[in-house]
């Protein structure tokens, strides 16, 4: 082993160009060349049946085969099931990715560019080959206009990519940033035929030109979408999909409210749910279906960082802008009452923006997030400097009246004082939010919220609409108030740009919903994505964690540190080995098989 810890570390040293099976962005390659397969899968797994599940998101009917626009919906599990990339990673190693569409990727001594051999097996599911020319067309368009802004932002470092042959394609990049290699072999690559010319926001009935494991049999647009795995897919034998897709048919099946999908589970419809609602999983988990043990309820633990949970404010709204106000209705808000009362003890309280994983700021900084902190002095409000934000609390000796009293405090600090029935400002004008909700149990959540923010005079409303009119809004940041889940992750990179970036912020359908333009912020992303070393990302990280919780941009909710599952055993087999890092509705679909009963 350590001769081998010595390899990696020579070659990260060498004055040369270097070429791989694999690239770690801190050269922690678990895997060596010509391994057989992950030590999470079976590789004799047998290949048939189907998995069918529900959406984890909200649900809504699909009216495009295309994910890589802005407007419109796309089916679930189309890019994992249908689009591969030059690299994949696995649920092992955060910040590694081995050949998939490439056989080799060569990063320059400068890292200044990054060089992938395609395999001269791949090939697309109408037969043709992948070639470089369709990873320049790939990245072209996804750089285009046509295509969701975000693209834009998550590549902007790329200065160019170019075909150096026939399967042979090379990005040159715009910094020294070793996470790029990794940035752009996760890029999803697509036949350039697909969609036969037209202008790409235009492609959306034509069934996708992709590479992975799945194909869809019509292109009929509507609620329910099943995958068929393609007999042919060319990746089948390669250690990065040895014992993974095996399943003939994957379907997703869209109901439009909780009763009727909960109860579709109960009754076979189905196979598999995430549960979300403690409520839900607290109480309605019990009946003939569970005592037989045709439903199972489990909770998988697993090693993800934490969700950023929160209600969050829009900042473009005047009432937002001043701190203190944020702060002040973050106080309104009572978890320890709600986690008891609601949701049955299952739930932890966010802390910052990273919760449950080392990026996660505690007490006063170190010196060396005072060493990323202090060119920014300047531009930092000097509570950044002290201890790191802790969530409010009503745990005796704390509680909600004294917390009231903090936000009284504090926004009559930023002029606002109660008269005439409400909060008002200087001009006579009341204070108001209106949330923006697509998910009706998110009500009866805020209603404490919203009781304790009408002791201070301010009154909270609820507009609730369906998924499909609730994105376009946000696309367009037309909302005051929101709830958003961030899936936590431990290799945080550029996508922090599009999330918090300044440039994102001005950008409709950007992820930058609140509207984050912080130079300060900015810059400690920068850190984040130019990290030589771990200790140097999670430093960088958590100095970022401390500026976002100084600026109250949200008010964080919970977490849970296990996935809540309901599933049917028969005829799934799963897997001995649960790896450290997954998402659960990928990992049944990708690690588990069938017996023979459901082929």
């Amino acid at each position: 082993m350590r001769a081998w810890w010595l390899l990696v570390l020579a070659l990260l040293a060498a004055p040369h160009s270097w070429a791989a099976h694999a690239y770690a962005q801190f050269g922690d390659i678990k895997y060596p060349a010509g391994f057989a397969h992950f030590d999470y899968v079976n590789p004799d797994a047998p290949k048939g049946g189907e998995i069918r599940l529900v959406p984890p998101t909200r649900p809504t009917n699909f009216d495009k085969f295309n994910p890589f626009t802005l407007k419109g919906t796309a089916p679930a599990g189309l890019g994992a099931l249908m689009f591969e990339s030059l690299l994949t990673g696995n649920s092992e190693e955060p910040t590694t990715a081995y050949g998939l569409l490439a056989e080799d990727v060569e990063v320059a001594p400068d890292r200044l560019s990054a060089t992938f051999r395609l395999n001269p097996k791949a090939r697309f599911n109408d037969g043709t080959p992948v070639l470089a020319a369709d990873v320049v067309h790939s990245f072209n368009t996804l750089m285009s206009k046509e295509a969701a802004p975000q693209f834009r932002t998550i590549y902007a470092e790329v200065k160019k990519v170019t075909a150096v042959s026939e399967r042979t394609v090379r990005f040159d990049f715009a910094t020294p940033n070793p996470e790029l290699p990794l940035v752009v072999g996760g890029m999803a690559v697509f036949g350039r035929a697909w969609g036969a010319g037209k202008p790409f926001d235009q492609v959306t009935t034509e069934l996708p030109i992709a590479s992975g494991p799945y194909k869809l049999p019509s292109n009929r647009l509507g609620r329910d979408i099943t995958y068929v795995r393609d007999p042919n897919y060319w990746g089948a034998d390669l250690p990065v999909r040895k014992g993974l897709y095996n399943f003939d048919r994957v379907t997703f099946k869209i109901y439009l409210d909780e009763t009727s999908r909960f109860e579709g589970l109960k009754a076979g419809e189905y196979d598999f749910m995430r549960e979300f609602i403690s409520r839900n999983w607290a109480r309605q988990y019990t009946g003939k279906a569970f005592t037989s043990g045709e439903v199972v309820k489990r909770a998988f633990p697993n090693g993800n960082p934490g969700d950023y949970q929160g209600w969050v404010f829009n900042l473009r709204n005047d009432k937002f802008k001043d701190v203190r106000v944020r702060q002040a209705i973050g106080l309104a808000f009572d978890f320890e009452w709600l986690n008891k009362q609601m949701f049955y003890g299952l739930y932890k309280r966010v802390e910052g923006w990273f919760p449950n994983s080392e990026f996660h700021a505690e007490g006063l900084p170190g010196p060396d997030e005072l060493a990323l902190m202090e060119p920014l002095r300047s531009k930092l409000r000097p509570e950044v400097f002290g201890p790191a934000v802790m969530s409010p609390t009503t745990t005796p000796p704390h509680s909600l009246r004294d917390n009231l009293r903090q936000a009284q405090k504090l926004l009559a600090e930023a002029g606002w004082s109660y008269r005439d029935g409400a909060l008002r400002n200087a001009k006579g004008e009341a204070f108001t939010i209106e949330v923006l909700n697509d998910q009706p149990s998110t009500v009866r959540v805020m209603a404490p919220m919203q009781g304790a923010l009408r002791k201070l005079g301010i009154e909270m409303s609820f507009r609730s609409v369906d998924f499909s009119l609730s994105q376009q809004r946000m696309d367009n940041f037309e909302f005051e108030m929101t709830t958003i889940r961030l899936p936590g992750s431990n290799s945080p990179g550029s996508e922090l740009f599009e999330r918090f970036g300044s440039n994102a912020a001005k950008t409709p359908g950007s992820s930058n919903i609140w509207g984050i333009a912080d130079p300060a912020i900015d810059a400690i992303v920068g850190k984040v994505v130019s990290a030589h070393t771990r200790p140097e990302l999670v430093t960088a990280m958590r100095v970022l964690d401390r500026l976002l919780s100084h600026g109250y941009y949200g008010v964080p909710q919970y977490y849970g540190d296990a996935f809540l599952i309901g599933y049917r055993p028969a005829p799934f087999v799963l897997p001995p080995t649960i790896p450290p890092y997954y998402d659960a509705g990928d990992w049944a679909v990708s690690t588990w098989w069938a017996s023979d009963s459901n082929k």
